[in-house]
């Protein structure tokens, strides 16, 4: 049976052999530790596959290879084989016997696994989040942990939420530390479903962000001086370089000194694979920029962005740096105007009829249905209702292929601080009545306001609503949600005169008026769509009817 180089993260292409708990000719049972990899994004131990006997190790420790490489061979026959005949001969002439500690090590390290060991992924936060940020773990490993209890808290781009455990059981390994970002898909922790699970009384995963592992010596062999300081320096918890990261300064000739000097985009400024990449890069070009590193007993922090260590205020000026989700929405609203060709049309609604039912019928609804009767329902009402008489603002383009979509999910954009913005959607908003909305409206925006959402909140929207009028701003030109092809700004409603014909004659008269504007993507949405779609929803406002309820 082949054992391969696992994958640990949709970006992850390749990984490097730390450690062999094993050696050819030993027996292996199911689950039992073979190895230990790393890789840019985690350090982690691999359990054999099935039982056996170890007949061929095909990667020597401190090795990298790639996703998917057969590294070793198992025996599941448990054959006989002989030590020095089968495998890769060490680079040293022998092999220093073990310490009892180190014997026993693997068994220490082992995890029961006679429940099963569920992977907890990192989750998809909406079609166009590609990543995720941990904010914070709810529970430590051994902890217990019971089903839909939180697990941990992420940030993306859409929303800050709670992520709630699929099982209940322990928590048997945290792999990726709190304020990394990882892409969706990655797994990062593991539940163990098993009753009587032991916390490993030398696991690293309890505390990821105080795992070290030494280098590999064929590594370090070119670095003997300063390997010494690293390792003083490792176990002082100033710094730690992964063997991945090492792996690449001995083939590009980087000395330790440099390696200090880059800047970590890791847990506490720990240097990535990406970011040695990046400084390669720019020392072709000459554009290197120096890490300061913290003073002692200090704990240093991830930079905001490459090459920024320090932000300091001096004068009238004052730097302060962004927060994981405000960057995500700078990202996210660039791509979409690089994206989408931007075509905003307006078109101004007399909110009298509407305006008169809220202030007669409010407290009747509320005592009577525990809802918030606002503009906004009637708003998304009538939205569906045009959607569903111009089904292509409901769509969304895939190259040179239109997919539309025969369910409305209502976007409805929440802010929740003063730098946040998140928009969940209320699913098959089409299959609700007004009142239907008002109640849906009212409970995203509280879970939203909560940190209660779920990842199904924000995923797989196809209209969105933000109502920048609430602030009292009279019209705006929205951004386009991404992948969605068009986004209604809804502006406050301010009393002003306005010409109004009765009985054939022209009068003024004081009304209601708000502004909305439809920003839609041209290369889909042509002005005469956009703009009957627009036109659609004036007139459903502007002729409700009380009895239609």
């Amino acid at each position: 049976m082949d054992i391969i180089m696992p994958k640990m993260g949709e970006s992850v292409s390749e990984g490097t052999i730390i450690k062999w708990y094993k050696q050819v000719g030993d027996s292996v049972k199911r689950d039992e530790l073979i190895c230990e990899i790393s890789t840019d994004k985690v350090d982690t131990e691999i359990p054999s596959p099935n039982s056996g006997v170890l007949s061929e190790i095909k990667v020597n420790e401190g090795d990298t290879v790639d996703v998917g490489t057969v590294i070793a061979i198992l025996d599941e026959d448990n054959k006989n084989v002989s030590k020095t005949t089968t495998g890769i001969v060490p680079e040293e002439k022998t092999e220093p016997a073990k310490s009892e500690s180190a014997k026993s090590e693997p068994e220490l390290k082992k995890i029961n696994t006679s429940g099963e060991l569920l992977e907890i992924e990192m989750p998809k936060m909406g079609e166009s989040v590609m990543e995720g940020t941990i904010i914070k773990w709810l529970k430590k490993v051994g902890e217990h942990i019971k089903l839909d209890e939180a697990l941990f808290e992420i940030s993306t781009d859409k929303v800050d939420t709670e992520v709630p455990s699929p099982v209940e059981g322990t928590v048997a390994e945290i792999m990726v530390a709190e304020q990394e970002t990882v892409d969706v898909g990655t797994v990062v922790a593991k539940i163990s479903t098993d009753l009587n699970f032991i916390i490993p009384k030398t696991s690293k995963s309890s505390e990821v962000e105080e795992s070290v592992v030494s280098a590999p010596a064929s590594i370090h062999k070119n670095f003997t001086t300063q390997s010494a300081e690293l390792t003083k320096q490792t176990s002082e918890g100033d710094r730690f370089y992964s063997p991945l990261v090492l792996s690449i300064a001995q083939k590009e000739n980087v000395s330790f000194d440099e390696l200090g000097k880059i800047n970590g985009s890791g847990l506490k400024g720990r240097v990535t694979k990406k970011d040695i990449l990046s400084y390669l890069q720019e020392r072709k070009t000459g554009d290197t920029r120096e890490v300061q590193t913290p003073p002692s007993g200090t704990q240093s922090q991830t930079p905001v962005q490459q090459g920024v260590t320090e932000l300091r205020s001096s004068g009238e000026v004052e730097k302060i740096p962004m927060n994981n989700i405000r960057q995500k929405i700078m990202k996210h609203m660039i791509a979409s105007r690089d994206t989408s060709v931007h075509v905003t049309s307006l078109v101004e609604v007399d909110m009298v009829r509407i305006d008169k039912f809220i202030v007669e019928k409010k407290e009747e609804y509320r005592q009577r249905d525990g809802i918030n009767l606002t503009y906004m329902a009637f708003i998304a009402d009538a939205c569906v209702k045009a959607l569903q008489e111009y089904p292509l603002v409901n769509s969304s383009i895939e190259g040179n292929m239109i997919i539309r979509k025969k369910y409305i999910n209502l976007g409805i954009a929440v802010a929740v601080e003063r730098t946040g913005l998140i928009v969940p959607n209320i699913k098959s908003a089409n299959h609700r009545n007004l009142i239907g909305l008002a109640a849906a409206i009212s409970d995203i925006a509280y879970r939203s306001r909560n940190k209660k959402l779920l990842p199904d909140d924000v995923t797989d929207g196809t209209f969105t609503i933000t109502n920048y009028g609430v602030f009292g701003t009279v019209f705006g030109l929205p951004i386009i949600n991404q992948p969605e092809v068009a986004i209604l700004g809804v502006g406050a409603v301010v009393k002003r005169p306005t010409v109004i014909e009765a009985d054939g004659t022209d009068t003024i008269a004081i009304r209601p008026i708000m502004a909305l504007t439809l920003s839609h993507d041209h290369r889909l949405i042509d002005g005469m769509l956009g703009s009957l779609f627009l036109k659609y929803v004036k007139e459903s406002l502007e002729g409700f009817d009380p009895g239609s309820i």
